[in-house]
């Protein structure tokens, strides 16, 4: 990379119950040898890493992807303007879709990304994930997307209880019964819209793969993980690297044949007779992707090197028996933070 210093724009700073994964990228990137100034992107003003010591070099409010593109470009525009960005990773489901749509137009003002391409991002949604699994040879529980509360009257000749319940973006709540069901439904469909995801609950332990696609069909890194603590938000609070080969292939094939470009997450249930079950896909860096990190397998540096256009050898081992436990910390600051990030949008 040389001894050029970059300009790093990163999102996702919210390091709470449901942590976005800006902290630990950005933590990430700094264990490298890059020369960096990091840029934190945050959308509300109570996001813990715009506060944390030592994490970010300045931070900017951006407007809610609700907004819409205008209003999100014109404060990219203004940002870059101000810091002169070389690199942004964003790490929310729901932004990805502007940051993806308008690359392009980034890329011109001089701001590289690495991200999948827009048929990537749509063809692994959660309610596209049976035809996603069909078309890939993969094995799913049973799934239906509804759009209102009375199909949850009809789920039953289709889907038994227990089962999940899934935001269109984030959050799972696992349900054993019609109350709990339209509870849920309601909350999850009022915070991110609709479609809500309904998947069948099947018995087996959850694993996870971070993983790194070129765009060309290979894979740069990968690592798998046992969740061993989980919130009740679905969230994974602790976990340790597996050696698992199977689970490895299974990756590898997913990128090989839909070339993914960037990041992903896949969640899998792995059944007592050995069999996968992808109960998911993120389009983007899991909160949990400084484990890989700690395993050998820096991936937010290896973004930062092929966003910029170099060639990254992929790494095809990592440390097994590597455990993660996340941890509350009360941080102390200044009202007059808080503040200024209020009255300004930026810290």
């Amino acid at each position: 990379m040389g001894e050029n210093k970059l300009t790093i724009a990163i999102t996702g700073l919210n390091n709470i119950d449901s942590p976005g994964p800006g902290v630990p990228v950005i933590r990430g990137i700094k264990d490298s040898t890059m020369n960096v100034r990091i840029i934190g992107l945050a959308y509300e003003n109570l996001e813990p890493g715009i506060y944390m010591p030592n994490l970010v070099d300045k931070t900017y409010l951006l407007p809610f992807p609700s907004a819409g593109s205008k209003a999100f470009l014109e404060r990219l525009e203004y940002i870059h303007e101000k810091e002169q960005l070389d690199i942004i990773i964003p790490n929310f489901d729901s932004e990805l879709f502007l940051f993806i749509k308008y690359s392009d137009t980034l890329l011109k003002m001089g701001i590289h990304t690495f991200l999948p391409t827009l048929e990537q991002f749509e063809e692994r949604h959660k309610d596209n994930l049976p035809k996603f699994a069909e078309k890939y040879h993969l094995t799913v529980p049973k799934s239906i997307a509804i759009l209102n509360s009375t199909e949850l009257l009809n789920l039953s000749k289709y889907i038994s209880y227990p089962y999940y319940i899934k935001g269109k973006f984030y959050e799972a709540y696992k349900v054993d019964n019609y109350n709990q069901a339209l509870f849920y439904f309601n909350k999850l469909s009022s915070k991110w819209g609709v479609p809500v995801v309904v998947q069948q609950a099947i018995k087996g332990t959850e694993v996870n793969v971070i993983a790194l696609g070129d765009g060309e069909g290979n894979t740069v890194a990968a690592v798998a993980m046992r969740k061993q603590y989980i919130t009740d938000k679905g969230k994974a609070w602790g976990g340790i690297t597996l050696n698992d080969d199977d689970l490895l292939e299974v990756t590898g094939r997913i990128i090989k044949e839909t070339k993914w470009r960037g990041a992903l997450e896949l969640e899998m249930i792995k059944t007592e007779d050995g069999k996968y079950h992808l109960i998911e896909i993120n389009p983007r860096i899991p909160a949990w992707v400084y484990l890989a990190v700690g395993a050998g397998q820096n991936i937010p540096e290896m973004i930062c090197q092929l966003a910029m256009g170099k060639k990254v050898k992929p790494i095809k081992s990592y440390e097994y028996g590597k455990m993660f436990i996340r941890y509350s910390w009360d941080l102390i600051g200044d009202i007059a933070d808080f503040e200024k990030i209020i009255m300004s949008g930026e810290l």
